[in-house]
């Protein structure tokens, strides 16, 4: 297997037109938008930047925030949207020189308010990419009521005390993220994710059977911070979530609850479901994107030359695979682009069994005009046979039948490209017996094919045959491979 793979399938994105206007309508930068279109030199900031207690009730009801919530959450609200507000650029506060403690400060309008109106989709992209940062930040911060335990005499925060370490939470919550992102593609983007199965990704390890109790305590702690986060994280748009029940934390609380997952499906719902938005996938590669994660998107390779599409695509899913040639083939004519397919998919290098099964893929997707380009290398060694199976695909008459060598330097080749793409499937083993059924002395003439798989794909085929005479023969045909 390359070293060089992606590690990531690719995510299929909507448009940034689209994911802009996603940024726009998320609950919490609209109510920061409102607050900064209403903000001006009578607003009035502590020296930090915050909304002074007088202001609040004004922002909340400016932000509709009133009667459907609990008393005080609205201007609590208010006091999140205008934080983000201040940490995007929407506002400027500026604290005057040598202001005392309780001095205000004063408001002006910043920069990017200008953004949401004359900006490009990218531009309100990076501003909701802000934003999030914001709330990320807000997300991995030590809970309220542990932060005032905190809180010394002098009035400075005790960290030690909180037994916080802002790295830990911040790789914790980045860990869970990524690993939503890994299931929502998956899944094909469909369906939500039980908080459970999402908290047990990062604590339970790969190889234990049954979870112990103290590992099921810990998924469970992780899950009661989770649902905070996911609360706090939902109204910038980057997740659908439905939190924990409340009620089933009161039933917990009253009773010992039993050592165990929950695993019926009305349960697990109970335990909270999440579901990245479209909106939330991009966010959550760009992040990656900026940690240095190879995270590819669908589309990533439509202007590149066609090596790199065949490269890029050859450990895609089938789907994925599929919709980024396609968007390949749009920029192209046919008929250049089945030039330029065949082009690529010529080499001897590790990569090229696995191009060339791509390139046979992709020129099913041209169609009929690429017969002519498919046509002129019919003669060539390594795309002959290629194109006489993707001719007879088409129904295209007038083929010449290929010479022994030929069928058996293809044979070589196409198991070469589904060991480098799947490894040894059943579906494998399966065509390593038929081959071997259908050509008698298979082994005997496999092992003089001047392919550089060739010993290889023969110790593959040893391996995968069921039958201990054919096995044997394979392994003999190896040794010899190699030893020419």
């Amino acid at each position: 297997m390359p070293g060089d793979r992606p590690t990531l399938p690719p995510v299929r994105l909507p448009s940034e037109a689209e994911l802009a206007r996603d940024a726009l309508a998320a609950p919490l930068l609209a109510r920061a938008v409102r607050l900064a279109r209403w903000a001006g030199p009578a607003t009035r900031v502590g020296p930090g930047g915050e909304l002074v207690d007088e202001q609040l009730p004004a922002a909340a009801e400016l932000l509709d925030l009133g009667d459907e919530l609990s008393e005080g959450d609205g201007e609590a609200y208010a006091s999140e949207a205008w934080r983000v507000a201040v940490d995007t650029g929407l506002v400027e506060v500026d604290d005057p020189d040598g202001a005392a403690p309780d001095e205000e400060g004063h408001v002006t309008t910043g920069e990017q308010l200008g953004v949401l109106t004359s900006g490009s989709p990218q531009d309100i992209l990076s501003l909701w990419l802000d934003a999030l940062d914001v709330v990320f930040a807000d997300a991995t911060a030590p809970v309220l009521d542990d932060l005032a335990a905190a809180i010394g005499d002098d009035g400075e925060i005790d960290l030690e005390s909180l037994d916080w370490d802002p790295e830990l939470e911040a790789e914790f919550l980045e860990g869970v993220l990524g690993n939503l992102y890994l299931l929502t593609l998956a899944e094909g983007g469909e369906g939500p994710v039980p908080l459970p199965v999402l908290a047990a990704s990062m604590i339970v390890p790969d190889d234990m059977g049954e979870p112990t109790d103290d590992v099921l305590e810990q998924v469970s702690e992780a899950m009661m911070r989770l649902d905070d986060q996911f609360r706090l994280l939902e109204p910038i748009g980057l997740v659908s979530y439905v939190p924990v029940d409340e009620a089933l934390m009161v039933e917990e609380a009253g009773d010992e609850p039993e050592a165990s997952l929950p695993v019926d499906e009305e349960d697990v719902t109970r335990y909270g479901m999440v579901r990245l938005t479209p909106l939330g996938l991009y966010g959550i590669r760009s992040r990656m994107l900026e940690a240095g994660v190879d995270a590819p998107a669908v589309g990533d390779l439509a202007d590149k030359d066609a090596h790199a599409l065949l490269d890029g695509v050859a450990h895609f899913p089938e789907v994925s695979a599929r919709a980024e040639t396609e968007q390949w083939l749009t920029r192209r004519a046919p008929a250049d682009a089945a030039r330029e397919l065949l082009a690529a998919a010529r080499g001897t290098d590790p990569g090229a069994p696995l191009r060339r099964l791509h390139c046979q893929q992709a020129l099913s997707l041209v169609g009929a005009e690429a017969e002519s380009a498919v046509r002129e290398v019919l003669d060539d060694a390594e795309l002959g046979g290629l194109a006489r199976v993707w001719l007879a695909e088409l129904g295209a008459g007038d083929v010449p039948p290929p010479p022994e060598s030929m069928i058996f330097w293809l044979a070589i080749d196409t198991i070469a490209a589904q060991l480098d793409a799947e490894g040894e499937p059943d579906e494998l083993q399966e065509l390593v017996e038929g081959l071997v059924g259908q050509h008698s002395g298979f082994f005997e003439a496999a092992w003089r094919v001047e392919h550089p798989a060739t010993a290889e794909v023969l110790e593959a085929m040893g391996r995968l045959h069921r039958d201990r005479t054919a096995s044997k023969d394979a392994r003999k045909a190896a040794f010899k491979a190699r030893s020419r």
